[in-house]
C-alpha cells in the first residue's frame, strides 16, 4: 500500500490568506506553508484513490508523481473519491475534476444528499464528466480497485455550515456525517486508518486503530482551547467537531503499535509549524506517544 500525504491544513491552509497572525505571517515569511488535508492512497500503487478534494487539489495533483498522465494521454491513474464529510475544505476540488472522463465519489447517506442540493457539487459536475456517486454506510466495506478495501467507521454528526437547514434528516445527532476509514490491502497485508475529523475517541476508533500500520489522526488544534486563547473567540475545539491533541494522546497509548501520525492542522495550532519557539515541549509529548506531525507530500510505503 502507499499514501501520499497531498495536503495536512485544515480548512484555509497555512497561511490563511485573510489571516495577520503571528503564525501565519511567519509561514509567509519563512515558505513553511501547508495546503489543505487531502490523501491519495493506492492497493498497487497503480490504482489511486482520493479521500477528500481538497480547495488546492490541482496544485497537490501537480507534486504527486504518481497521478500524472501517462506521455501523450489524458488518462491518469485516479479512480476516484471517498469522502469524510460533506465540509467545503473537503468538497470544493470536485470541481476541479470535472475534466477527467469519469469519477466515482463515495460518501455517507447525508453528505450525498448535501453535495446534491445545498451545495449542489452532483448537479453541477454531470453535464462535465461521467461521475458514480455510492452510498458509504459505516460498517459495511468498500471494495476498491488495486486490491484494496475500505472499512468505513462514523465519526460524528457535524453537519457543514452550509447543510444546517437540509431537510429529509434524521436530526442532528445523527453519525454519519463525518466518516473515517480503515484501508486494507486484500490479502491480509498492510492497513492504514485515516480521521481527520474526530469529534470523540469512541469504540469504533478503536477497533478502526487495532493492528494497523499507520494511523492519520484529527489534530486541527492542540488544545481544547486554542482557538479562544489565540484569537479571543469563544468557540472551544469539541463544540467544531474536533478532540485536540492534547485529548487524543491518552488513547494513543492505550492503543500502542501503530505510526501516528497528526494532520488537518489549523492554523492557529503550533504543531503547524514545529520549528516555532514553545513547540519543544509538545512535540516531546507527541514522540513520547509513539506519534508525530504529518507533513505535505510525505510518501508511506507499508
Amino acid at each position: 500500500m502507499k499514501i501520499r500525504l497531498l495536503g495536512t491544513a485544515a480548512g484555509g491552509g497555512l497561511p490563511q490568506w485573510n489571516c495577520g497572525c503571528v503564525d501565519c505571517t511567519a509561514a509567509r515569511r519563512t515558505g513553511a506553508a501547508r495546503s489543505q488535508d487531502c490523501l491519495a492512497v493506492s492497493g498497487d500503487g497503480r490504482a489511486w484513490y482520493l479521500v477528500n478534494a481538497s480547495p488546492d487539489l490541482r496544485s497537490q495533483l501537480l507534486t504527486a508523481p504518481e497521478l500524472a498522465p501517462a506521455p501523450g494521454t489524458r488518462d491518469t491513474p485516479l479512480h476516484g473519491v471517498l469522502l469524510t464529510s460533506g465540509e467545503l475544505d473537503h468538497t470544493i476540488g470536485l470541481l476541479t475534476l470535472r475534466e477527467a472522463a469519469a469519477l466515482t465519489v463515495h460518501a455517507t447517506a447525508p453528505v450525498r444528499r448535501a453535495l446534491h442540493s445545498a451545495f449542489p457539487v452532483g448537479p453541477l459536475l454531470a453535464p462535465y464528466t461521467k461521475a458514480q456517486w455510492h452510498t458509504v454506510t459505516p460498517g459495511e466495506p468498500v471494495q476498491l480497485a488495486g486490491g484494496l478495501r475500505a472499512d468505513p467507521f462514523a465519526l460524528g454528526g457535524k453537519r457543514p455550515r452550509y447543510a444546517a437547514d437540509l431537510p429529509g434528516e434524521d436530526g442532528p445527532d445523527r453519525t454519519d456525517w463525518v466518516t473515517g476509514y480503515r484501508f486494507t490491502e486484500q490479502d491480509g497485508g498492510a492497513c492504514a486508518v485515516y480521521a481527520p475529523g474526530l469529534a470523540d475517541w469512541t469504540p469504533a476508533v478503536d477497533r478502526a486503530v487495532a493492528g494497523a500500520d499507520v494511523v492519520l489522526l484529527d489534530g486541527t488544534f492542540s488544545t481544547a482551547d486554542e482557538l479562544a486563547e489565540r484569537t479571543g473567540g469563544a468557540r472551544r475545539s469539541p463544540g467544531m467537531g474536533h478532540l485536540a491533541v492534547r485529548d487524543s494522546l491518552p488513547h494513543l497509548a492505550r492503543n500502542p503499535g501503530p505510526r501516528y501520525l497528526y494532520t488537518h492542522l489549523n492554523n492557529t495550532n503550533p504543531l503547524a509549524h514545529p520549528a516555532s519557539p514553545g513547540t519543544a515541549g509538545l512535540l516531546a509529548e507527541l514522540a513520547a506517544a509513539g506519534a508525530a506531525v504529518a507533513e505535505d507530500g510525505l510518501l508511506l510505503e507499508l
